[in-house]
């Protein structure tokens, strides 16, 4: 993408959260108060995230999971339902615990569209997407991979998948992948934990 795209690009996610968070604001505050009742701990929780170039930073989440669960992939973690709250499938289901990412795009450390950010201790996704230069993208809230698999898809078709939004990247593909997102979101589709 052109400099003059990623700010077009960087226009649009900030256009949008403020467009949506009108809308979303009673959602948030139903979430974090239906959290607190139902699971001891704080509502939301910080993740340390791999983001632009291999850099950390922290994304936010709506927690999900008990208090002192390990920092790992869901999958890696043996029998991911013992872990999850109450009401933790459900906020992963519908994709309400990423709503607080609303305020990593705000700082510009994610955008609407990109590869989702890997957990810092994903080697093998972190190695796979620097050798294909997939870092070089500012990750998103949804992405190509999570409109073609989501919980799925392998490591290597992810990073696959994140190398094909590289190559074709542009305004009109983000608003199909935007798209895309709503109808797996109010279908479920692709979500195992």
């Amino acid at each position: 993408m052109l400099p003059f795209e990623l700010s077009i690009k960087r226009v649009f996610d900030l256009v949008l959260v403020f467009l949506l968070i009108p809308f979303l604001l009673p959602v948030f505050l139903s979430v974090l108060v239906w959290i607190r009742l139902t699971s001891p701990g704080p509502a939301l929780y910080w993740s340390c995230r791999v983001g632009r170039n291999n850099c950390i930073f922290r994304m936010l989440k709506f927690r999900s999971m008990h208090v002192g669960t390990p920092e790992l992939a869901t999958h890696l973690l043996g029998n991911p339902e013992q872990w999850l709250t109450p009401i933790g499938t459900v906020l992963r289901k519908t994709s309400l615990d990423e709503l607080p990412q609303l305020w990593n795009i705000l700082r510009g450390d994610m955008s609407f569209v990109g590869p989702r950010p890997a957990l810092f201790n994903q080697d093998d996704l972190i190695v796979l997407r620097t050798e294909m230069g997939v870092h070089n993208l500012v990750p998103g809230l949804t992405g190509w991979a999570q409109v073609s698999g989501r919980d799925e898809l392998l490591i290597p078709e992810k990073v696959q998948l994140d190398l094909e939004y590289l190559e074709k990247r542009s305004m009109l593909l983000d608003l199909k992948i935007l798209w895309l997102t709503a109808a797996k979101v109010l279908t479920k589709d692709g979500v195992t934990h």
